[in-house]
């Protein structure tokens, strides 16, 4: 009796082995995607610490470029503004640009490689186009942080100087008007973003391909510094006429909401009528954008190989 009940004992423990469900154990597979694959989030952090470098590089150039578009002012003139305001004053206002460009940069670079992997994998396109909807997206969810954009202008007008002193200050100015006021100019910034990075992550790869083989890492250094500068320098011409639109639209505070439409044909009037007036301050822009996209492409694929 004693050796039948074992007998079905070891039976039973059998069966209920086999009925019971497997214990799943860890994987690289059962792993979320995000956790083991550390490229996920490596192009959110180096375009974050590409835009960093550049900020804090190009600032005081782009302080000056500012009061050419604002303004409608010769380089001489912008830059004798920034002497009566001060050494002080010189890097006012770079909190919002830095806080601005390295989350969207990081955003810009991260969400273009993760929609463009996702666009591929579930949307029957040619690559092309998956990458343009991709580039458009990702140019899309920049615009979110527009309130810091619309910070920056307002702290390098030096029309607002008297009226608060850091950005703290010009967010609190700017509640008593509503969440609207924060996103003034968000029409321009989307066409921007959308144009720029469609045309951006669409020419740097052909761009590269036609410089001199690189055999070194320093020779990619430079390879990816030209090709995003050229690049960069050209964006930055092409959409000069709606960053000085964007520019004044984000000058004012409160008051009514004009059209891009309007204003265009305001700074149209201002200006003679004259292309050439329109595009004050290009070259400044065009050589700014060659150091400044330069920086950034370099930066973002030197930090791509190394971390």
């Amino acid at each position: 009796k004693s050796f039948m009940t074992k007998i079905l004992s070891n039976v039973m423990d059998s069966e209920a082995h086999e009925k019971r469900p497997p214990v799943l154990t860890s994987s690289k597979q059962d792993i979320s995607p995000h956790i083991t694959n550390d490229g996920e989030m490596k192009h959110y952090l180096c375009g974050c610490c590409a835009a960093f470098n550049n900020v804090a590089i190009t600032y005081p150039i782009q302080k000056v470029l500012f009061r050419q578009q604002l303004y409608g002012i010769q380089t001489r003139d912008a830059i004798l503004q920034l002497r009566r305001d001060g050494f002080r004053n010189l890097y006012r206002g770079i909190l919002p640009p830095l806080m601005q460009k390295t989350t969207t940069l990081s955003l810009m670079f991260g969400l273009y490689e993760d929609l463009s992997c996702l666009l591929h994998k579930h949307v029957s396109a040619p690559e092309f186009a998956t990458r343009g909807v991709a580039a458009v997206l990702a140019g899309t969810t920049e615009a979110i942080f527009t309130p810091l954009e619309r910070v920056q202008t307002l702290l390098q007008d030096h029309k607002h100087h008297d009226k608060f002193s850091n950005t703290y200050q010009a967010f609190k100015a700017l509640k008593c008007y509503g969440i609207g006021e924060y996103y003034r100019g968000l029409v321009p910034i989307l066409f921007r973003n959308g144009l720029s990075n469609v045309l951006f992550f669409g020419l740097r790869g052909p761009i590269k391909e036609h410089l001199p083989t690189a055999t070194t890492p320093s020779a990619h250094f430079v390879n990816d510094f030209i090709s995003g500068g050229l690049l960069g320098a050209m964006l930055g011409f092409l959409i000069f006429p709606i960053n000085v639109v964007k520019t004044r639209i984000q000058s004012q505070i409160g008051g009514e909401f004009q059209s891009f439409r309007k204003v265009f044909q305001k700074i149209w009037l201002e200006r003679d009528r004259k292309l050439i007036n329109l595009f004050r301050g290009a070259h400044l822009n065009y050589h700014r954008s060659i150091i400044s996209w330069g920086i950034i492409n370099a930066t973002y694929e030197f930090l791509l190989k190394v971390i």
